[in-house]
C-alpha cells in the first residue's frame, strides 16, 4: 500500500475535520455531522468501477440497517461532484457521496495512493464525540468489506 506519510486513524484517534463537496449539494463538515449520529466514512477509489459500484449499492440495499444502528454512511472519492451526482443517479443510490477531488481529506486519513493519486478503499468508524472506533484499510482497491461484517463491528464498539 503506498501512501503519504500521514498515518490512518485508529481506535482513539480524534477525526480529521473535512469540509467537501456533496452530491446532495453544497458540503459537508464533519465536525458538524458528528453529535446527531455516529458517521461511518467509507474511501472508494473511483465511480463507476466494478467493486465500487458494488459496494455502493451495498450501502443503498443496507441503508436502513445503518440508519437503525444510528449511523450516517458517508462513502467518500476523488472523483468530481457531477461524476459522483451521475454515478448517484444511475444507480439509484440513497446514500450521499462526497467529493475529496483535491485529496485533501484522503491525505488527512492516510488513505491516498500517490502512485495513482486515488484512495484506498478504506473504514472509519467515528462516533458522536468525534473519536474514531473502529477502521480497516483494505490491502487492495479490489477488497471491500461486506456490510455484515460493517455492521458488526458497529454493534460491537457502539452498540
Amino acid at each position: 500500500m503506498t501512501t503519504t506519510a500521514s498515518h490512518p486513524p485508529v481506535a482513539g484517534d480524534r477525526a480529521p475535520d473535512f469540509t467537501l463537496g456533496s452530491t446532495a449539494g453544497g458540503t459537508v463538515t464533519l465536525s458538524t455531522v458528528v453529535g446527531d449520529s455516529n458517521v461511518l466514512l467509507a474511501f472508494f477509489p473511483l465511480a463507476f468501477t466494478g467493486v465500487c459500484t458494488a459496494e455502493m449499492c451495498a450501502f443503498s440495499e443496507d441503508f436502513d440497517a445503518f440508519s437503525a444502528a444510528n449511523v450516517q454512511v458517508l462513502p467518500i472519492s476523488v472523483d468530481a461532484v457531477p461524476s459522483l451526482k451521475e454515478f448517484k443517479q444511475k444507480f439509484d443510490l440513497k446514500v450521499e457521496l462526497l467529493s475529496d477531488f483535491k485529496r485533501d481529506a484522503s491525505r488527512a486519513y492516510g488513505v491516498l495512493r500517490e502512485d495513482t493519486f486515488f484512495s484506498n478503499r478504506a473504514y472509519f468508524l467515528i462516533d458522536k464525540a468525534g473519536i474514531v472506533q473502529w477502521s480497516h484499510v483494505e490491502e487492495t482497491p479490489g477488497s471491500r468489506r461486506e456490510d455484515t461484517e460493517i455492521l458488526a463491528a458497529i454493534k460491537a464498539v457502539v452498540g
